[in-house]
């Protein structure tokens, strides 16, 4: 029996991919908000695609602050972006 693969939605473009294909953004228990490559970090996750357009479209609409109930201070969502760039170029 072929073993299940995790699904995750993309908050970015919406779609449903394995979650090895995207980046888990976390904000930890003491409430700060990071990228996870690695997909382990304690705290409560949101995914999206790793494209920084995907980002940029989580944010616009409000999805990845929803998501991670909290509100994304700009110089954070400043690091995301250059975290994503740096990582995946």
């Amino acid at each position: 029996m072929q073993k299940k693969i995790p699904m995750r939605q993309c908050l970015g473009c919406r779609e449903m991919k394995p979650k090895k294909e995207l980046i888990r953004v976390v904000r930890a228990p003491d409430g700060l908000v990071s990228l996870d490559f690695k997909g382990k970090s304690p705290g409560r996750g949101a995914y999206v695609c790793k494209s920084a357009d995907c980002l940029k479209k989580a944010v616009r609409s409000k999805a990845l602050s929803r998501a991670l109930e909290t509100a994304i201070p700009d110089e954070v969502m400043a690091a995301l972006q250059g975290q994503m760039e740096e990582d995946h170029g």
